[in-house]
């Protein structure tokens, strides 16, 4: 089935116990909701990980191939959730891909498009999307590595132990990359408040 870059529906419309039993019995219309309710989250990882373009929707309909084909394995009573198995899919995909080709451009969102946006002046309208690209800015220059860990801890909100299984690496690792990338972006928009504060 095609897909598209949508809002997650809310936790309250997870897939149940059934539905997931019919996909790792590779019910094709169990796999269909399954993909709806996930595909949000998976879009929002590989942008985030690999950069925009197309080549997301490629890794999202690889990355649900993948799922498909390894749901019968997929231990439902395991130590595991079922959406960080996915996402763990996602992202060795979005790193293997960055890994593939020379391209750099990322953007991080401060939240995702299905957010519901206050009302807002010219003035705060315009201060976000500077502040949007001193990010995107700062992105740019953290290493796919640390991105990785940075996503899926700061937007997928996974914990350190999945991070490490997801990436392949101890803990310690996951919080060495944490460290450095929230420093990293922590000191680039120390320096955005001063150029803002400049221009006052």
């Amino acid at each position: 089935m095609p897909l598209r870059a949508v809002a997650p529906p809310s936790s309250d419309d997870a897939p149940t116990r059934a539905v997931l039993e019919a996909c790792r019995a590779q019910d094709a219309t169990a796999f269909r909701g399954f993909v709806v309710h996930h595909q949000g989250a998976v879009f929002a990882l590989i942008s985030r990980v690999a950069g925009r373009g197309a080549h997301v929707e490629d890794l999202a309909q690889e990355t649900f191939l993948r799922a498909y084909r390894a749901f019968p394995a997929f231990d439902l009573d395991g130590p595991a959730r079922v959406s960080t198995w996915l996402l763990t899919i996602a992202v060795r995909l979005a790193l293997n891909a960055r890994k593939q080709t020379s391209q750099r451009a990322v953007i991080l969102p401060l939240s995702d498009a299905s957010a519901v946006r206050d009302e807002a002046t010219p003035e705060t309208e315009r201060a976000r999307r500077e502040l949007g690209r001193a990010i995107e800015r700062a992105a740019k220059l953290l290493s796919a590595e640390q991105r990785a860990a940075f996503v899926l801890s700061e937007f997928h909100a996974m914990s350190l132990a999945e991070i490490a299984a997801a990436l392949e690496i101890p803990e310690g690792t996951v919080k060495t990359r944490l460290f450095r990338a929230r420093a990293h972006l922590r000191e680039q928009l120390v320096d955005f408040e001063r150029g803002q504060g400049d221009h006052r």
